[in-house]
Parts: C-alpha cells; sequence; structure tokens
C-alpha cells in the first residue's frame, strides 16, 4: 500500500508523492529514489544515523517513534536542528505516516 506524503525540498518547492509501505524504506530512501535532494547530499552515511545529511522537520502532527540514542546523538551534534528535527533514515515508512509533512533541513556545507 502507498501512503501520501508531503516533502517541501531544500529550495521551498513542497512535492506530494506517494510512499510504499511495503518495501521497508525509510523517509531519506524515498526522498532520494524521488531525486528530492541532489545526489550525494543525503543519506552519506547510508542511513546509519552516522550524519545528518538527511534531516528534516516534521511539520504535521503525526505520532512518530521515539528518537533512538542514535539519533539523538547525531542531531546533538548537527546545524540547523530545531525541535521537530528528525534523521530521515531513522524514519521508517508505514501506513501511520499517511499524510506526513516534512521539509528538508538546509543542506550543511
Amino acid at each position: 500500500m502507498d501512503i501520501k506524503i508531503k516533502i517541501i525540498d531544500r529550495d521551498g518547492v513542497l512535492h506530494e508523492i506517494d510512499a510504499p509501505t511495503d518495501m521497508n524504506m525509510n523517509l531519506m530512501e524515498v526522498v532520494r529514489s524521488y531525486e528530492l535532494a541532489p545526489e550525494g547530499t543525503i543519506g552519506i552515511c547510508g542511513g546509519m544515523a552516522m550524519c545528518a545529511s538527511c534531516q528534516c522537520y516534521v511539520k504535521s502532527d503525526h505520532g512518530l517513534p521515539e528518537k533512538s540514542d542514535d539519533e539523538e546523538a547525531m542531531l546533538a551534534e548537527a546545524f540547523n536542528v530545531r525541535e521537530n528535527s528528525r534523521l530521515g533514515c531513522q524514519l521508517h515508512i508505514t501506513e501511520a505516516m499517511d499524510g506526513l509533512e516534512v521539509e528538508l533541513a538546509p543542506e550543511e556545507l
């Protein structure tokens, strides 16, 4: 089953996309598959919560899984962190995320 997710890219453009719930994908992989961020600027560590290149801001009021210790530690070191910051690689696409709205954090240079 696909769910709808709204993603605001780093240029401020809103994309409404379909994300599959049956492929064990995470949000970072979805962003990459739709090419919503330039190659090499997102998911640099391969989804291991070891960089913050996939940081995003959760705009909608969804009950998302708690942050892991690894995610907390990475966000503690990242730039442009906000209250609603999450690492896209740590958010696995589930049916509960239908209607999720996120904004990609600025690229860390």
